[in-house]
């Protein structure tokens, strides 16, 4: 099943790292939060990617262009520039770069892609978070919901400790930030048909706001609850803490 990837957008909130390259491009683990995603895909065996690009569409596109060699040994002719590969990439992906407009909103993205999608069912998410739902899983429950759209809902973990308090100001428990208790949110990892991208009017449409409001009010888009981990790269303490996990190779996200 083709794989869509939104990799846009500004990233503002980490521009101390993104005034150079574009988000999804920022190191966890010393390779790009991108390639986390598209390994965990290609682990389900799901490895025909599209990447929707906007800004500073360059740096990823370089970045793909390049990797076949470099991530491979070969001999080069300097006087001729021919190159011979001898031990090709262990990965057989084929991966689509597209540039969707440098300020195409996350539906207009999606929308571009249209072409490329086909009459058949897609999954798409962010370029910015990591998780291990089960894809399998998730595919399973759209097929059996028969949805024009499915989300991963997810309770990512509180930023701060939280308190259970009783009405007399009794501490009942304290928990040192925990998955959140309380409301689900929109985590990505979707799993679309293809008539969805008719609810997108064009390129200033966000895709949270009327594809999936209509969706929704249409009954029209279930939720699969993840209770697994989960987490976005927002700020410089996000991209701190998922580093921090892969100190001792014991990566949330990586299938065993």
């Amino acid at each position: 099943m083709k794989v869509v990837i939104l990799a846009g957008g500004f990233g503002t909130r980490l521009s101390e790292h993104t005034n150079i390259i574009p988000k999804p491009m920022l190191q966890v683990n010393g390779k790009p939060i991108l390639i986390h995603i598209m390994e965990y895909y290609a682990s389900y065996g799901h490895k025909d990617f599209y990447i929707a690009l906007g800004y500073k569409s360059e740096v990823i596109k370089d970045y793909f262009s390049k990797l076949p060699i470099l991530s491979s040994d070969f001999t080069i002719d300097l006087k001729t520039g021919s190159l011979k590969i001898h031990k090709g990439s262990t990965r057989d992906w084929t991966v689509t770069l597209v540039d969707t407009g440098i300020n195409s909103l996350t539906g207009g993205r999606l929308k571009r892609l249209k072409k490329y999608i086909g009459d058949e069912s897609f999954m798409m998410t962010y370029g910015d978070g990591l998780s291990d739902v089960n894809i399998d899983d998730l595919l399973d429950f759209h097929q059996e919901k028969k949805s024009l759209v499915t989300v991963t809902a997810v309770r990512p973990a509180a930023r701060f400790g939280e308190l259970d308090i009783s009405n007399e100001g009794v501490v009942n428990s304290f928990q040192e930030k925990p998955q959140t208790s309380q409301g689900w949110i929109n985590g990505g990892y979707f799993v679309m048909e293809p008539g969805f991208l008719d609810f997108i009017e064009n390129d200033q449409t966000i895709l949270e706001k009327e594809p999936l409001e209509t969706a929704a009010s249409n009954r029209l888009l279930s939720a699969f609850k993840h209770k697994g981990f989960w987490q976005c790269i927002d700020t410089k303490r996000d991209l701190e803490y998922l580093n921090s996990l892969t100190e001792n190779q014991n990566i949330p996200w990586r299938r065993k």
